[in-house]
């Protein structure tokens, strides 16, 4: 089936032209209107004339042998990032009739590769969520089912997750994703696909709506590890509209899949073996650590005395930065209008028909946290143990080359399950948010399924700006697991 290809399967596939572009894009977009009313996946499909030009253009490239690095490859788009003429909404009432006039500068990057976009891909609102239930366009469903409960509806993480759910169930090759405290990774991670967040800086946040700007960085989810460096070569680069956009070469990142790692060090944190950690990612884990024993690598212990305090930070950092961000939908400046008698009447109806609860939540803690009188017994003091937190992961890459952890606490969880506790919402991110606060790069790649027959993760994470060796190691994992699993929707999906 066209639509089971990774994006390099693909590629090769066009480059000999064993089938065509156009092909390619027509059993893609088949598979969304035969599967995404149920998995809401997409929040808005481009036209069809429009996706079927963009692949004949691609066919005209193969035939003339000057093809881009992602040409004919057809690709989702989390719904955060501004498309030029394409509906973006961030998931939001505030902003759901946006049509930018330009274009982000990672999706620009990726259609002057070639890329074929198919749509818009759902998220929770403005990126702030672990379950994609906080969207005002209805939650994404993950693809796969629990074995003993094939009617529950499962979620496919947050915030990114109309883009996993996409990737998994066929409905794109891969898809881009924003991570902020593990918005690609932890999705990943519950879909059974690869999700890469680069080091921040790799990849320009010009264009891509804002949650915390410190911690936003755009990464691939893809349903393999060399996927994931293809994919990062098409979107990364420097960008000088981009204040905090690194000015460094980009590699050719898939070329480290497949690469030995005989004599790596192999770190792992004695703080991720959390009390209460479920016996089922324990010994997940402890496979993972086995495979690269296998493969060469050296097992080394190694301590992030601060990572106990990675989530309380990240929850004081990130809705501090969220309320200023969001304080520009007003709609007066941007987003809808809700008329009233006064000006500060319009602020208030528009603010309060445009956000969710979930982003009001986050902006009045964030407010809170910024106001006079606790400025700097919350938000100082969080971005002092960011720093601590930073300190740990340096010292650590001192004698190790990568570490290796749980991606997630758990395997995908019902809809509607922990909605009424927050605290065991954030506790989602607890494996993830530490590498955000650090922003160093961190790849959660699929090992294997728990016993509900649901997918499982393990995270690889790395110095900053070196993607190639969390790469070579992912490709590692991957290759001893094995893991070529599928979720039951795909059966009859594509060509």
């Amino acid at each position: 089936m066209l639509t089971r290809l990774t994006l390099t399967e693909a590629r090769a596939g066009l480059s000999a032209r064993k089938f065509s572009a156009r092909e390619l894009a027509k059993a893609h977009l088949d598979a969304i209107t035969r599967l995404n009313p149920d998995l809401n996946a997409y929040i808005t499909t481009l036209p069809e004339q429009d996706v079927l030009a963009a692949a004949d253009a691609a066919d005209a490239r193969y035939a003339a042998g000057t093809p881009g690095l992602m040409d004919g490859l057809p690709v989702g788009v989390k719904d955060l990032f501004c498309t030029k003429g394409v509906r973006t909404t961030a998931a939001s009432k505030i902003l759901a009739d946006f049509v930018p006039p330009y274009e982000s500068t990672v999706t620009a990057n990726l259609l002057r590769e070639g890329a074929v976009f198919l749509g818009k891909t759902n998220l929770d609102e403005f990126a702030m969520g672990s379950a994609n239930m906080s969207s005002a366009f209805g939650p994404a469903t993950n693809p796969w089912k629990k074995a003993s409960a094939p009617d529950v509806a499962l979620v496919p993480g947050g915030s990114s997750g109309g883009s996993s759910a996409a990737v998994a169930a066929g409905l794109a090759l891969a898809a881009t994703g924003t991570d902020t405290g593990g918005s690609i990774r932890q999705p990943a991670a519950y879909c059974g696909i690869v999700g890469l967040k680069p080091t921040y800086g790799r990849c320009s946040r010009w264009g891509v709506i804002a949650y915390a700007s410190s911690l936003d960085q755009a990464g691939p989810m893809t349903r393999s590890v060399a996927d994931a460096g293809l994919m990062l070569e098409a979107m990364a680069g420097f960008d000088e509209r981009d204040s905090t956009s690194s000015n460094r070469p980009v590699p050719a990142f898939h070329k480290a899949v497949g690469k030995s790692v005989k004599g790596l060090r192999v770190g792992i944190p004695a703080e991720y073996r959390a009390p209460g950690l479920p016996a089922e990612i324990q010994a997940m884990w402890d496979r993972g650590i086995a495979w690269l024993k296998e493969a060469g690598c050296e097992v080394v212990d190694v301590s992030l005395p601060h990572t106990r305090y990675g989530l309380t930070s990240y929850y004081i950092i990130a809705p501090a930065e969220c309320s200023s961000n969001l304080a520009r939908y007003d709609g007066i400046r941007f987003g809808a209008r809700v008329d009233a008698p006064s000006l500060d009447g319009v602020y208030e109806a528009s603010r309060a028909a445009g956000f969710g609860p979930e982003v009001r939540s986050r902006i009045l803690m964030g407010t809170y946290v910024l106001s006079a009188g606790y400025y700097d017994a919350y938000y100082l003091k969080a971005q002092k143990v960011r720093t601590l937190i930073r300190r740990d992961f340096e010292q650590a890459f001192e004698n190790v080359d990568v570490l290796l952890t749980p991606t997630a606490p758990s395997a995908a969880f019902a809809q509607g399950e922990n909605m009424n506790d927050p605290v065991q919402m954030y506790l989602n991110d607890i494996f993830t948010v530490p590498a955000s606060l650090a922003g160093v790069p961190a790849l959660s790649v699929p090992v294997g399924l728990d016993g509900a027959g649901l997918p499982l993760g393990l995270q690889v994470i790395g110095r900053h700006f070196d993607e190639e060796t969390v790469l070579s190691i992912g490709g590692a994992l991957e290759a001893a697991a094995g893991f070529t699993h599928l979720p039951a929707v795909h059966a009859g999906a594509g060509a």
